[in-house]
């Protein structure tokens, strides 16, 4: 991820995961490290959207994240 760029992922969770409401999912990608995050959708599919304000970085996908693009 490169700093001050805004990213969109599209989540596809199991089970469990899907009983999560939208800001249960915000609060896990602002402890990842985004600001400015929004979730929308319901149920197993999700849409995340934040910035990147950190320095340039690299990290593993979770399996849950089936899309991810940079806007």
């Amino acid at each position: 991820v490169h700093q001050g760029k805004r990213y969109r992922a599209t989540l596809a969770l199991g089970s469990v995961e899907r009983l999560a409401g939208n800001a249960q999912i915000a609060q896990k990608f602002r402890a990842l490290g985004f600001v400015s995050v929004r979730v929308s959708g319901s149920g197993a599919k999700r849409r995340v959207e934040g910035v990147w304000p950190g320095k340039e970085t690299s990290a593993n996908r979770p399996p849950q994240i089936v899309a991810g693009a940079k806007l």
